[in-house]
């Protein structure tokens, strides 16, 4: 039966995080449902367009901060988050300092979180449930306008970097966050402080300065948005910052120096898949429509298609060093069929005939 008492409450609360911790997740925390703060900063983000084409962030009114609106009847959140690095860091700063080698953000190389994120969320509700009888709940996982860091940030599992990332001082940020909304009074944790100090390492490092003010992204510059985000043609000044980044970015992740702290994942299905770790970019521009659906199949990396692989590939050839099989490589794909790629793919000839 439902807990009637605040210490009640507490001890329950200490039970899911035991729960979640035997589920696989590395920590769980508890928030509130207030985020003024983070509903004020995104509101100016999106004024400034920062967003780009991600019309979704935008879509849904007040209901991404304020989560009552989005789930009727919401008192806590429980966020938990659970480690992902596949390999070790140094590994990712060998890849993206050989230009024939194709950079996948480290989240990307294994089987997509979404499922397996929310399949363990679920089985922790039906703990509690097991435990104190039926409530009100609902599990997201990137599925639903849901402000997770902030509320991350509120559940007391880190706090937000410069870079916008979620930090957590014995974690790194190297993870992946979900949340539970129910309908229980839980004690909401105590918010992390801000252990950033005057480091500026993320900044500094972007390719495209994407960190334009501490704590403020500009998507439209990010090598993220551009290779996963944006539907349409990457503008030319930016793709020479792309370098072998074909993927997402994990520059302000690598160089932050609190993920010296990361652990690697124990999780099967964060381990890379069909070689993405260890491609070359000509190896994964030859892969045919088929084979990038086979063999991106229950990945993150499906959901760009084909042709902004091929359009990301390309840029990334043409970063890279003149290459007889390259060039014919590119030459053959200006007879593709999509007039995106075939942009690209011209770009990256011309670039690669005047290094």
């Amino acid at each position: 039966m439902l807990p009637t008492k605040a210490n009640d409450y507490q001890q329950l609360t200490a039970q899911i995080k035991q729960w979640g911790l035997e589920l696989g997740f590395q920590q769980i925390g508890v928030s509130d449902i207030d985020l003024s703060a983070a509903e004020g900063h995104l509101q100016r983000w999106l004024a400034l367009e920062r967003h780009g084409e991600m019309q979704y962030m935008a879509a849904h009114g007040l209901k991404r901060s304020r989560p009552a609106l989005l789930q009727a009847g919401t008192g806590s959140i429980i966020s938990a988050r659970m480690d992902y690095l596949p390999e070790a860091p140094a590994n990712s700063q060998v890849i993206l300092e050989d230009p024939a080698a194709a950079f996948i953000s480290r989240y990307a190389l294994g089987r997509d979180y979404h499922k397996m994120l929310r399949n363990r969320l679920q089985k922790l509700a039906e703990k509690i449930s097991a435990e104190i009888g039926m409530f009100g709940y609902r599990a997201f996982v990137d599925s639903a306008p849901v402000l997770e860091k902030a509320i991350a940030e509120k559940a007391g599992l880190g706090w937000i970097g410069k870079h916008s990332n979620l930090i957590n001082r014995r974690a790194g940020s190297w993870f992946f966050l979900g949340e539970i909304y129910t309908d229980l009074p839980l004690p909401a944790a105590e918010a992390t402080d801000n252990h950033c100090g005057s480091c500026r390492a993320c900044l500094d490092i972007c390719p495209t300065q994407a960190i334009v003010a501490p704590y403020q992204v500009d998507a439209r510059l990010c090598i993220s948005y551009l290779t996963i985000e944006l539907q349409g043609s990457i503008p030319e000044p930016l793709r020479p910052l792309l370098g072998n980044r074909i993927y997402g970015c994990d520059d302000c992740q690598l160089i932050c120096p609190w993920n010296r702290f990361a652990k690697l994942s124990a999780e099967k299905d964060f381990k890379p898949r069909y070689k993405l770790d260890n491609s070359t970019l000509l190896e994964l521009f030859k892969w045919n429509e088929t084979e990038f659906l086979q063999k991106t199949e229950g990945s993150a990396i499906r959901r760009i298609g084909h042709q902004r692989w091929q359009r990301n590939i390309a840029v990334a050839l043409g970063n890279g060093r003149f290459d007889p099989p390259v060039k014919l490589a590119l030459e053959h794909a200006l007879q593709h069929d999509s007039e995106l790629v075939r942009e690209h793919v011209q770009w990256a000839l011309r670039q690669i005939h005047n290094p």
